[in-house]
This record gives structure tokens, sequence and C-alpha cells, in this order.
């Protein structure tokens, strides 16, 4: 029952303005393929190959649809659809007593086609099957001709609201009040209680309760002519809906008359016992799940105080265990304080023992100090005396220092003015060399005598150190 998207719409005739609904005629055709006779084992004809020869006949025109409805190893039934009811004389012409080839067969296919008769409920149908039915009154509503029922409505096509697919008694009366006036409609998939009602009791018909894209539907007409009007305008018909955007879309759809009462007041009736005891049940079960949940809770409540309880005694039990183990560690570290006291008591009688002695070698070493005075200024008193004798010495020996400095500049003297002769005399080979005999004579005669002079200063140098030190030592032992 699902929508098809239509190309033609030039057969419809409006249903509802206001929804965009029209009826458009079924043009649907049947295909009867010939097969030949398979000779040689393992070879088949295929379904599809066949299918696809019949869209090539007809071509350029198509198929709505086209499906196989049986197949034997004698023939293939097909049945198609298309968009108009003009296309199906053209497609019959198309296809009637022509032959086809499949590739790998000799004997070609032999096609026959016709228009499909619809099967759809007569005057005479509905008159008959209410006359004839036992316990049924004419005179009520539901148990006469005057209920049509519908299968396969797309939801969308009759909801109140594009956001919703929720289809709408009123919508759904509003659409079908065009054939006379309504007196009540049902929709049983909107009855949240309709599938339990269904569910293992016959009085009951079934529904459809699946995704919500299509729904079944009951439509009660105040007087006959309505009904009547209705079951002949959709006979052969299936409904068609235009959207805002132009875009057109088909679908099938079942009409027959309601041949169970569906509408009657003793069915109604029936219903609305059957949906008031059901809440009652749910009304009850809700209850008993509420007094289950109550109960749930109070257990849960009585456990939680339980636990609670015993949280407490384990807290009460764990505070006690660590005040014992508080005044554990408290004893522990009275002990360490007063072990720690002790020590500290040792070792301040330690350090005031340490400073005594410390006093004591200060006094000791003050008196060392003293008495090294004493010795130092006697000592430097001595030394004085010993150094201004020094200093004599050392005036006297910085004196010869001099002369003997006055000495050897003079013999630097003679040096270079040796040394000048030398460069002047390089010419006068002779007259240089008595010269430098001369000076060498000379320089001789000073550094003998230089040399006998220093050795003179050694030893009167050496002979002053020898008293001093000799002076010194006989103090000392004094």
């Amino acid at each position: 029952m699902a929508t098809q998207a239509c190309g033609d719409t030039s057969e419809a005739t409006e249903l509802s303005s206001s929804q965009r609904l029209y009826l458009k005629p079924v043009a649907k055709l049947g295909v009867h393929v010939t097969l030949p006779d398979i000779k040689v084992a393992g070879v088949s004809i295929s379904n599809w190959e066949v299918m696809e020869k019949l869209k090539s006949m007809v071509a350029p025109d198509q198929f709505t649809v086209l499906k196989v409805v049986e197949s034997s190893l004698e023939f293939i039934r097909f049945e198609g659809e298309t968009d108009t009811k003009s296309l199906i004389t053209k497609f019959i012409s198309k296809l009637e007593g022509k032959v086809m080839k499949l590739s790998g067969f000799a004997d070609p296919l032999k096609v026959r086609a016709a228009e499909c008769k619809m099967k759809f409920p007569a005057a005479h149908d509905w008159n008959s099957f209410f006359r004839d039915a036992a316990n049924l009154d004419e005179r009520n509503p539901g148990e006469r001709p005057d209920t049509i029922q519908i299968k396969g409505l797309p939801c969308k096509w009759f909801a109140d609201d594009e956001s919703t697919s929720k289809p709408s008694e009123e919508v759904l009366s509003s659409v079908f009040r065009l054939f006379g006036k309504i007196r009540r409609v049902d929709i049983p998939i909107l009855d949240p209680y309709r599938q339990k009602l269904s569910k293992g009791n016959s009085e009951f018909q079934t529904f459809y309760y699946g995704s919500h894209l299509h729904f079944d539907a009951f439509v009660q007409y105040s007087q006959y002519q309505g009904f009547s009007n209705a079951m002949a305008a959709l006979k052969g018909m299936k409904l068609m809906h235009i959207s805002e955007e132009g875009r057109a879309a088909t679908a099938n759809i079942q009409v027959d008359f309601d041949k169970r009462c569906h509408l009657s007041a003793t069915k109604i009736k029936k219903r609305d016992q059957e949906r008031q005891k059901l809440i009652e049940m749910e009304r009850k079960e809700e209850e008993r799940k509420r007094k289950e949940k109550e109960e749930e809770e109070r257990r849960k409540e009585l456990e939680r105080l339980e636990e609670e309880r015993q949280e407490a005694e384990r807290q009460k039990l764990l505070q006690e265990a660590i005040r014992k183990k508080e005044e554990r560690k408290r004893a522990r570290e009275e002990k360490k304080r007063q072990k720690r006291a002790e020590r500290i008591r040792r070792e301040i009688e330690r350090k005031e023992r340490q400073k005594q002695l410390e006093r004591e070698r200060e006094r000791e070493k003050a008196e060392q100090k003293r008495s090294a005075k004493r010795l130092l200024l006697e000592l430097f008193q001595h030394v004085s005396t010993v150094k201004e004798q020094q200093e004599e010495e050392m005036r006297i020996l910085e004196e010869e220092r001099r002369k003997r400095v006055q000495e050897l500049e003079m013999l630097k003297q003679m040096e270079e003015k040796k040394r000048k002769l030398e460069e002047e005399e390089r010419k006068r080979e002779d007259e240089e060399r008595r010269k430098k005999e001369k000076l060498e004579e000379q320089e001789k005669e000073l550094r003998d005598k230089l040399i006998q002079n220093l050795k003179k200063m050694e030893e009167r140098r050496d002979h002053l150190k020898k008293r001093t030190f000799a002076e010194t030592d006989s103090k000392q032992y004094c």
C-alpha cells in the first residue's frame, strides 16, 4: 500500500480541495506470457528478462507498476498499472497476440493482454447480505448498508497538521462528507485500547497497527443515498494527493461495505464495555503497581534505615577504635616526650659541664697570655736594643754598599768608555791595544781592591752577627 509518484493527473476528479485530495481511476492490465517447453535440463527463463521485454514492447510508454503475480513452467502472469485508463487500450494493442524472443530459446513466447476487472461489491451484494443476515435490524444504524470500510489510507494526507503523521477523524469526515451527511466515523488506530480489544476476542475486528504510515477507517452515512454515492464514486478508484509544490502521488485503497456492523450501537456498546473493563484493569494494574511500588519503597526505606543503623554502629565502633588508637598514640607520644625531656636535661648538663671546662681553659689561656705578654715585652726590649745595634751596623754596611755601588758605577763608566774607545779606535788597532792593556790593568787593580773590600765587609758582618746571637742567648739563659 505504498504511495507512488504520479506523472499524469488528467483523469483525476476532486475529492477535497482543502486536503488537496482527488480520485483517480485505477488502470490495471493483465499480461499472460506462455512459456515454451524446456527440453534441456538446467535451463530456466528469467522473470526479470521477460519483464524487460514487455517494457521494451510498450516503449516509449511506461508501466507505473509491473509485477509478477503468478509463475509456473507453462506461463508467467504479470499485473501492470498505467497512469491513465486511455493507455490501457494502447498497451493492449501493443501486447495482445504478439510474440517475444528470448536469448537461448528458438521458440517464441506468445503474449496475451487484457484489462483487469476490479473486484468491487455491487448493490445487490450488500442488499442480499443484510437481507439474509440473522439478528440484524435494518432500522438500526450500522446493521444496514450505511457504513463503508476503507483500508490503506495514508496517514499524512488526513492529518490536521503537516508536521504530524497522525490522522484526524475531523479531516476524514470533511473529506467524505462530499457524498452525503455523515453520522459517525471511526479510526481504530487512534484508540489506544483497540489493539488490546482485538487480541484473543473474535468478536472484534483485527486492524493493522504497524508503522502508522497507513490506516483503516469506517465512515457511516446518515442515509443510504450517501453510502450508495460513496460506493459508486470509490469503485475502481485510487486516492491521489497533490502537494503545494505540485507533486502528485497516488495510493491504492481497498473499499468495501461493513460486514461486521462495526459502527452499530451493539458493537459500539460492547467496545465501550470492553474498553471500560480494560480501563478498570489498567486502573487496578496501576493501583497494584502503585502499591507494589509503595511496598518496594517502604522495603527500601526499611533497608535504608537498617543500613543507616548498621552504618551508625560501624561508625560507633570505628570511633571507639579511633579513640583507643588515639589514646595509645598519646601514651606513646607522652613516653617519647619524657624520653626527649630526659635527653634534653642530660644534654643541658653536658653542655654546662662543657662550658665550665671551657671557662677553666679560658682562665688558663688568659694566664698564659699574661705570661707571654711579659716575656714578649722583655723580648721586645732586647730586640729593640739588638735592632738599634743592627741598624747601626746596617748603616755602616749601607754606606759601604753605596761606596761599592759608586765603584761599580765607575766601573760601568769605564766599561762604557772602553766600549766607546773600542768603537772609535777600530781603525787604529795598535793604539787601541795599548790603551786597552792599560785599562785592563786599571780594571784588574780596581777589581782586586773591590773584592778585598767585599771580603772585609762580609767578615765584619759575620762577626757582628755572631756577637749579637751570643748576647741574645746569654740574656735568655739569664
